[in-house]
């Protein structure tokens, strides 16, 4: 049996390859001038925000190493939340806090760390240990997402998180990420995290990816992937059709979550998205992208755009 295709046979099945995806959209539709408003979190919330776009609840910004020793002032009485660095990426460096144990506080995976830990890690996201070429930077700490309970049978620790294909405006394909045991709760498939394909049709998930193999059931809990309806479908594809004005890209991938109280937030959103979802999707993007550069149209809103690739991919497979 063979295990790899050739590829004329890859372009046939509208496979992006990553040099396509690099000279055909990225570089056609992402000037570098824009990438500041994908690569800082803060930035990008802040755009979100004057756009009256759903974010998680920024608490506090820690910019010097006496903000680090003080946190606890930017929480206000909260036990629970996040600290993520404003530019980091693949999910380094972000600790999550599941609320106060004794004298420190639990990390949603059970672990202990005291107030002196939190400053240290604090400390060293200043120091750039996370970020884009090592470069001094600033730690966010914000809301603690609460996912919606339609995931818990399907999901580890962690918070799962919507990944929409943005071209033009208009999304164009979607998977969900499901965190595991691997992946240590993160919702990062190179991590171990799941990939489930998600109908933009439907909001209906598909087929599902663990580790490049096909899977149907999540490796943890053994609960099967396929048929979930994924809450506030409409409002997950105008939020992210809303990511094209938000940030001027026309290639883009936005990352969402689905909060049980608060409903779908923008997490934040990437000028190069990787291309696993073809493959959670066992579905090629370039076919989809051609579609839209042959019916695109500037006139329509971001609810336009959104029901209009429900209508037009209506029908298709994940």
């Amino acid at each position: 049996m063979r295990w790899f295709a050739l590829p004329g046979e890859l372009k046939r099945a509208g496979v992006l390859s990553m040099n396509a995806r690099n000279a055909l959209y990225i570089a056609e539709r992402n000037p570098r001038r824009l990438y500041p408003r994908v690569d800082d979190k803060l930035l990008t919330k802040q755009l979100a925000l004057d756009a009256g776009l759903a974010v998680p609840e920024l608490y506090g910004v820690v910019s010097s190493y006496h903000d680090a020793r003080r946190f606890e002032t930017m929480l206000e009485g909260r036990d629970d939340f996040v600290v993520k660095p404003a530019r980091g990426a693949g999910g380094d460096g972000i600790v999550v806090i599941a609320g106060k144990l004794g004298g420190g506080y639990l990390k949603i995976n059970g672990t202990r760390m005291s107030r002196d830990d939190v400053a240290y890690h604090l400390g060293n996201i200043l120091s750039g240990m996370y970020s884009f070429g090592g470069r001094p930077d600033r730690a966010m700490i914000e809301y603690r997402v609460k996912p919606d309970n339609v995931f818990h049978a399907i999901s580890h620790l962690g918070v799962p998180d919507v990944r929409v294909i943005v071209h033009r405006g208009y999304p164009v394909l979607a998977m969900l990420r499901l965190p595991t045991r691997s992946s240590g709760g993160k919702a990062n498939l190179h991590q171990g995290a799941v990939g489930t394909g998600i109908d933009i049709a439907s909001g209906l998930t598909g087929h599902g990816v663990w580790h490049g193999q096909p899977v149907d059931r999540h490796p943890d809990s053994m609960e099967p992937l396929e048929g979930v309806q994924i809450p506030g479908w409409d409002r997950i594809l105008e939020l992210s059709a809303g990511g094209h004005e938000l940030t001027g890209l026309g290639y883009l991938g936005v990352d969402i979550v689905i909060d049980r109280d608060r409903g779908p937030l923008i997490l934040e959103l990437n000028a190069r998205p990787g291309l696993a979802i073809q493959v959670a999707n066992r579905r090629g993007l370039r076919e989809r992208l051609e579609r839209i550069d042959a019916v695109a149209d500037p006139a329509l809103t971001a609810p336009e755009r959104a029901r209009f690739v429900r209508e037009l991919f209506a029908g298709q497979p994940a």
